[in-house]
């Protein structure tokens, strides 16, 4: 690894972000909100001395992964690609090309995605995004239920998310991760644990729902 490569974005480049793009997210719901959105920032750019990747796209992917909960969340991905590449601003610090890859790894970022991501930075901003602390995953299951879902009983919430947790995080989900050696690896065989064993789970259910 070269000695000398940068490992955080630019300053003008940080303070265009935080003014213009970080407080859109004071608009989503819990699970989706600026504190997710810090936090994947972080994670992402833990990553980079370790992958190689250039820090700004780095930055700028992870900042603008989940502006697409504007509209569906189903498609959040890929509307969050292209308002990262319909925003003209960006030209200031990358190149045509530069933008087309981290319009990429925003669309290529999704848990439930079908494909590999294309590029290093895909696989960054997915690996960030998956914050698989079994408190974290179990506590934003329920804000997610809770935001979207406010007519359901708390019996009726629980169901919910073990629903989705056994969909998408046990042996069998649908969650890839793609950072070899990542702490991710050893919070997924905790939650995985957690999963199968009813009475834990429940347990931190009822804490958490509180």
């Amino acid at each position: 690894m070269d000695s000398k490569q940068k490992t955080f974005p630019s300053l003008d480049l940080v303070e265009f972000v935080e003014q213009n793009i970080l407080p859109r997210y004071n608009d989503f719901d819990a699970a989706h909100n600026l504190e997710h959105v810090t936090r994947v920032i972080r994670n992402a750019l833990s990553l980079v001395r370790k992958s190689g990747a250039d820090a700004d796209m780095v930055y700028v992917a992870a900042a603008y992964h989940d502006l697409g909960m504007a509209g569906p969340r189903a498609v959040h991905h890929l509307t969050g690609g292209k308002i990262l590449a319909r925003d003209a601003r960006l030209k200031r610090w990358f190149s045509d090309e530069q933008i087309r890859i981290m319009k990429e790894a925003v669309e290529d970022h999704r848990a439930s995605a079908s494909h590999e991501p294309r590029s290093i930075y895909g696989k960054i901003v997915a690996e960030a995004d998956r914050d698989l602390e079994p408190t974290t995953v179990i506590r934003r299951a329920i804000e997610y239920g809770r935001a979207r879902y406010p007519e359901l009983s708390r019996e009726q919430q629980y169901e919910r998310v073990r629903k989705h947790l056994e969909e998408k995080y046990s042996e069998h989900g649908y969650i890839r991760l793609w950072i070899q050696g990542s702490a991710n690896e050893q919070w997924l065989r905790e939650l995985r644990a957690i999963i199968v064993d009813e009475k834990r789970l429940r347990e931190l259910f009822d804490r958490l729902y509180y």
